[in-house]
């Protein structure tokens, strides 16, 4: 009898990808900073929202469709950029195509296990994600190859304090795959033989290299190489995020904000969007949860940029809650990271489809025929939840 694969949900796939992945794989994926205070709150802060549903009023059918950036998507939720997907052997490019078979949006990070052309060349909604690192000369050559593989919008990513401390520990990731990592991680690789088949079947072990940071057709420099170089590269300044936004050209957005002070400069600065988010939780912890800053952000800037919302989405309910708070959409990292992990490039798929069921569901409870109905008042916000930072 054929193996069951399909989750119902995103905590299903958490467990399945625990369960598959060698011990410090899947630690990689659960990553925080410190203690832990802001990843648990961007979780735990949508339990603390509740609904005001209808008994009479639900429609047929719900529309869910919107645009991020002039691209149009079938869902308000598209794929957050994260670093070196080598739970799986298609890595970028299996969530690329699942993203596609499902309508929406990738943002590619510049930490990706995969070139760009590859995953541009399975999703025409790629949205290259750069940090500010190396010279501008080096940044305006990656932003040059991003232009010429045809990505369609640019995320700047600038909210990260390089915070190490983990009170549970930090996972051992490798310098490079080579023989000596092979043999001293094999007593945990050979008990997940599932996983290990699945790169040995192809006879290539994990990639650790970053090939979006480095020249087209270059193997690019290991995560750690890069890594050092982004620690050793002056933080940008305001400046600089025009001089990048002038650079690209197109639809920017820049990701990790949550004081409204902030969201004003970066209107100033000509984004496109922004996102509120603190980088899942991996960044300054104790930050507040990205749900409780995204109402004070949406009203001052909501009618002059696109406000997205990243962090703690794991239900499509999740997913509603954001946007009638004043979200265009969602993005989404560890729910789709477990998804891959469980099973590919299907997992990714099977993630998209809870997210959107869910989302479908919610509607219909709160008799909307689609998701630009959405207001607060459908909403129940615990009094003291929102947080206005930088008024």
């Amino acid at each position: 009898m054929a193996r069951d694969t399909w989750f119902e949900t995103v905590a299903i796939a958490q467990q399945r990808a625990k369960k598959r992945l060698p011990k410090s794989v899947y630690a990689s994926l659960i990553s925080a900073s410190e203690k832990g205070v802001t990843v648990s709150d961007n979780v735990e802060s949508f339990a603390q929202l509740g609904f005001a549903p209808h008994v009479i009023g639900a429609t047929a059918s719900r529309d869910m469709t919107t645009s991020v950036m002039g691209q149009e998507i079938s869902l308000p939720v598209i794929i957050s950029p994260t670093g070196v997907q080598a739970v799986d052997p298609d890595g970028e490019v299996a969530v690329a195509r699942a993203a596609a078979a499902r309508g929406t949006a990738m943002g590619l990070s510049s930490f990706a296990s995969k070139p760009m052309e590859e995953v541009v060349a399975v999703n025409d909604k790629i949205f290259f994600q750069i940090y500010w690192l190396g010279t501008r000369d080096q940044i305006a050559e990656r932003v040059q190859r991003a232009k010429d593989a045809g990505a369609v919008g640019l995320i700047a990513t600038t909210d990260w304090s390089f915070a190490h401390g983990r009170d549970w520990g930090s996972p051992k990731i490798p310098e490079q795959m080579n023989l000596a990592t092979m043999v001293r991680m094999s007593p945990e690789v050979l008990t997940k033989p599932r996983w290990l088949w699945g790169f040995g079947k192809g006879l290539r072990p994990p990639d650790l290299r970053v090939p979006n940071q480095g020249r087209r057709g270059e193997a690019g420099p290991t995560f750690f190489q890069a890594y050092g170089e982004w620690m050793g590269t002056p933080p940008p300044t305001w400046e600089d995020i025009e001089w990048l936004r002038e650079l690209w050209g197109g639809p920017f957005l820049l990701k990790g904000m949550v004081r409204v002070d902030d969201a004003k400069r970066a209107v100033d600065a000509g984004v496109s969007a922004i996102t509120v988010s603190n980088h899942g939780g991996n960044n300054l912890d104790g930050t507040p949860a990205a749900i409780r800053c995204l109402p004070a952000i949406a009203d001052a800037v909501g009618d002059q940029v696109e406000v997205l919302l990243d962090g703690g989405v794991r239900r499509g309910s999740d997913v509603v809650k954001a946007v009638a708070m004043g979200a265009r959409a969602v993005m989404i990292g560890r729910a789709y990271l477990w998804g891959l992990a469980a099973n590919g490039q299907a997992g990714v798929e099977n993630v998209l489809d809870i997210l959107r069921g869910g989302v479908d569901s919610a509607l219909m409870g709160l008799g909307k025929s689609s998701i630009h109905e959405l207001t607060r008042e459908d909403i129940l916000i615990p009094d003291g939840f929102i947080r206005t930072l930088g008024t």
